[in-house]
């Protein structure tokens, strides 16, 4: 077996154009999906030149067995890549946010991608007997990993928390040569926002927030979505920075960069925080006496 990769998450979305662009370059691509008539309707698809892992990524025993699988079928080779892609997006105020909403964004988006890395490391080089090149790691985080938004704090967050993990990780991971890659991608057409959004301005109607997150949906989500990269591009994008020579530690990747980031990180905190104030209608209510 030549080149190999594990992807998280491949049932739709990124990791889904992640796998069909994988196998044509050529790789063998291991693929988790929880759902078995996923993994069934994807192997009718690519054939041999994919095998679906069955694990949730919240379930760390099923992450275990996984990786013993891929293992076995690596015969001694070392794997040449895993992408975490598997996420979700918890949305909603955080102070009417439910604890176990906020550790389940945490247990998904952070928790789960380290144990992936932890259980996949093996394969990917530690152990000193495999042969060949160590394989390397991508994170795919998001933009907003750098740019808070109100009312997709714990999503945000959760992105911030694996920017920082992956700093370390990357230091950590040079004795044994595995290279740590983190992309974070602007607003991609994916479901992930617009039903995400919608279901918690429905869900968070009776707080005072309930204008604000319809703000939120319609001036920025569903505009954004229309605007946004496809999962085409971006999976193009990042499999030419996984198979650069020397590629750089942190990557973002969205169209019209310099609005979408660039100008949102050069200007201040509290400059971007009175513009959400002002465009969400979020300024400060009178008490009624």
């Amino acid at each position: 077996m030549n080149k190999s990769v594990v992807i998280t998450g491949v049932s739709t979305g990124i990791g889904y154009q992640l796998c069909i662009d994988l196998i044509s370059k050529g790789y063998m691509v291991f693929g988790s999906v929880r759902k078995p008539e996923d993994g069934q309707r994807l192997s009718d698809k690519f054939g041999a030149t994919f095998i679906p892992l069955y694990f949730d990524i919240t379930d760390h025993a099923a992450i275990e067995k996984a990786a013993l699988e891929v293992e076995k079928r690596l015969n001694g080779s070392t794997l040449t890549g895993l992408f975490n892609n598997a996420g979700l997006a918890v949305a909603g105020p955080l102070l009417h946010l439910s604890v176990a909403d906020l550790r389940h964004q945490f247990e998904v988006n952070v928790i789960g991608l380290i144990k992936v890395s932890q259980v996949f490391s093996g394969v990917l080089g530690i152990k000193n007997q495999r042969p060949g090149t160590p394989g390397r790691i991508v994170m795919i985080s998001s933009i907003n990993g750098k740019i808070a938004m109100p009312f997709i704090g714990a999503y945000c967050g959760s992105k911030f928390a694996l920017e920082g993990l992956s700093q370390s990780l990357r230091t950590e991971l040079n004795i044994y040569g595995i290279k740590l890659i983190v992309v974070g991608p602007g607003p991609i057409k994916t479901p992930i926002f617009d039903k995400t959004i919608l279901k918690a301005t429905e869900e968070f109607s009776d707080t005072p927030y309930e204008k604000a997150m319809n703000a939120f949906l319609n001036k920025f989500v569903l505009k954004t979505i229309k605007r946004a990269m496809t999962p085409e591009v971006l999976s193009e994008r990042i499999i030419k920075i996984f198979e650069s020579a020397s590629p750089k530690s942190n990557y973002i990747i969205t169209k019209h960069h310099f609005f979408n980031y660039t100008l949102p990180n050069w200007i201040s905190v509290g400059f971007l925080n009175a513009f959400f104030i002002r465009t969400l209608g979020l300024k400060r209510q009178k008490k009624n006496n």
